[in-house]
């Protein structure tokens, strides 16, 4: 039985589109998974033209990257928050989907079911950027508030959450699960 998510896949795709061969078993503890499931995502990756595997390493093709680019979202580094637990932190900009958004507790339930400490959700509602339901960042917290608007650009259409863990790889896996949540 194979133990990955549609996070994990993403992962391994969007480590892979940096343009540098990796192994499979170095991917495999990259992403967090084992080797027995990275074998299944190469075997699909290949399958779909995305991947090109030799014994020097794998390496994504142009469809890989084509595909990846088609996915609304994207991995951005903003300064820690004190909001979410977890030593690491991961967070993910979905686009267009703001309006998915109520009070962010299905994205933290996803994260916390991805295996993270904590999973924050944070909007851009008339003009102010918002941890809902009602936490004002630009007021709170207005350096941070201006560092993740400059990192993002994030609009009024978009959402970022913000895994964290005790691992990378949990903080990642928990923001992407989010994410793909809103998909």
């Amino acid at each position: 039985m194979f133990r990955f998510t549609d996070a994990d896949v993403y992962y391994a795709l969007y480590i892979l589109a940096d343009g540098k061969r990796v192994g499979r078993k170095k991917l495999a503890e990259m992403v967090g998974v084992g080797e027995g499931s990275m074998r299944r995502i190469l075997e699909k990756f290949r399958e779909w033209n995305f991947v090109i595997i030799k014994q020097t390493g794998i390496s994504i093709t142009k469809a890989g990257l084509a595909f990846l680019e088609q996915i609304p979202l994207r991995m951005i580094t903003i300064p820690k928050l004190d909001s979410v637990l977890g030593d690491y932190q991961q967070a993910v900009i979905v686009f267009g989907v703001a309006s998915k958004i109520d009070n962010g507790m299905r994205q933290r339930d996803a994260g916390i079911k991805a295996g993270a400490d904590g999973c924050t959700t944070i909007v851009l509602r008339d003009g102010n950027l918002m941890v809902p339901p009602d936490w004002n960042m630009d007021e709170q917290t207005p350096e941070i508030a201006y560092t993740i608007r400059k990192e993002s650009n994030i609009t009024e259409d978009d959402v970022i959450i913000v895994g964290g863990g005790g691992r990378a790889e949990i903080a990642i896996s928990a923001a992407l699960s989010a994410a793909f949540d809103l998909i």
